[in-house]
């Protein structure tokens, strides 16, 4: 059970130690300019496999679990499928259901704990094999891998990587888990942290922070929901910047340069290197000021 493309390389994994005998993914969702239907990664892969692929429109439908029920599958992998299992899907496979969970659990239980591990600035991460309750990533851990979080990670980055740790975790660890060679260990109650579903307004740049948390989120965020701010009340998205020691009030421009556009924030100050106005493709920030007038102590952004 996934959808996504974290999802790609367990399901790769799966086909190779196992005959898979469904995948479980989200329905198709209209995609870009023309918002044609467009199928999950999931789904790609397992059509062009064989793989008999379910895409149930809510995981409790009475119809699915009486499937799922047929299918008569010996255990069930789940890698960021989307919902949360309710327990009639939970106790339908005899060894139960396994999470592949992009975090060093009990750290960043939720829906994007990739993410949120960046915006937070921590050093390293992981993911971490669980068998699945009834709770939010509350399950006992079969095995973890610690993946360190690189000075430039950004979440696109991160994620493949982190994929990769994930298929690697199926390969090494369910056969053995299926024998009977991995006793599950419960989670630690110290150290529970969140890692809440992402809106697009968590991708908005508010000034009045530190530059340091704000190029922590440019890079979590992207490429979704991405990070934003406003220019004469039209949008502009962030897509590159770096930190710099600059003083001023929050939003000031102190410095509008071929070297880039710098701001001030709460401390310190963010030099913004790439960004794409409204309706216009990513451009760098000299292109930008090629083509709008940015004065030195003026404060245009965010208002």
């Amino acid at each position: 059970m996934g959808t996504p493309e974290f999802a790609v390389t367990t399901l790769e994994a799966c086909l190779e130690i196992g005959e898979v005998v469904a995948a479980v993914t989200q329905p198709d969702r209209p995609k870009g300019r023309g918002q044609h239907p467009t199928p999950p990664p999931v789904k790609t892969l397992s059509q062009a496999r064989g793989v008999p692929v379910l895409q149930p429109a809510k995981i409790r439908d009475l119809a699915l679990i009486e499937q799922l029920r047929k299918l008569a599958p010996e255990i069930c992998v789940v890698a960021a499928y989307g919902k949360i299992l309710p327990e009639t899907v939970l106790n339908i496979p005899p060894k139960g259901c396994v999470n592949v969970h992009a975090s060093l659990l009990p750290k960043f239980r939720g829906a994007s704990p990739i993410q949120w591990a960046i915006a937070s600035g921590e050093s390293v991460t992981g993911v971490c094999l669980m068998k699945m309750d009834a709770g939010l990533d509350t399950g006992p851990i079969l095995s973890c891998r610690e993946v360190p979080i690189g000075p430039r990670e950004t979440f696109g980055s991160l994620q493949r990587t982190l994929a990769d740790v994930g298929g690697e975790l199926i390969r090494q660890v369910l056969p053995g888990y299926l024998r009977g060679d991995y006793v599950p260990t419960p989670q630690p109650a110290q150290g529970v942290s969140h890692a809440p579903l992402l809106k697009k307004e968590d991708g908005r740049l508010d000034f009045t922070r530190s530059a340091d948390e704000l190029e922590l989120r440019i890079r979590a965020f992207d490429p979704w929901p991405g990070s934003f701010t406003t220019f004469d009340g039209k949008t502009v998205k962030i897509h590159r910047a770096e930190l710099s020691t600059g003083k001023g009030a929050p939003g000031e421009v102190l410095r509008a340069s071929r070297e880039g556009l710098e701001v001030a924030c709460a401390s310190g100050s963010l030099v913004l290197l790439e960004v794409q106005p409204e309706a216009k493709r990513k451009m760098s920030t000299s292109q930008f000021l090629a083509g709008h007038r940015i004065e030195v102590g003026t404060r245009p952004f965010g208002r």
